[in-house]
């Protein structure tokens, strides 16, 4: 079976490249071509989230016990959660954290991962996450 050489891989495009695939260098190529923006589901999710009922703006508050008491709050008196209270608040703050990446100011992302240590407190947890005894 013969090797890919120089010439083929030079003519790979740069899309291609960094995604590996074809199917992936299609898809993004595709929505650039039809002039689409890209779908920001992330930001659909914290506005219309079916598990917890948030607070306005609790993310950008800077005190991590507020934080944690409002997601406590929430997830205890959610009924449309799968999970543990504990499991849905905690993978709420994640999620938030997560999606805003980047854009995330530092002082308040360390906010965000300090409240994250009080919802484990909150809900009576070890630094692991599990319970205390």
């Amino acid at each position: 079976m013969p090797t890919k050489t120089k010439k083929a891989a030079a003519r790979k495009s740069p899309a291609r490249k960094r995604a590996g695939t074809k199917k992936a260098a299609t898809k993004k190529s595709a929505s650039k071509k039809a002039g689409k923006p890209a779908k920001k589901w992330s930001a659909n999710v914290m506005k219309h989230s079916n598990a917890l009922d948030l607070e306005p703006n609790i993310f950008e508050t800077h005190d991590p016990k507020k934080v944690a008491r409002s997601l406590k709050r929430s997830a205890e008196k959610s009924n449309r959660r799968k999970g543990t209270p504990y499991q849905s608040a905690m993978s709420m703050l994640t999620f938030y954290i997560n999606r805003a990446g980047k854009n995330l100011e530092k002082k308040q992302k360390d906010t965000l991962e300090k409240a994250k240590g009080e919802l484990r407190h909150e809900f009576g947890r070890d630094e692991s996450g599990k319970k205390e005894t």
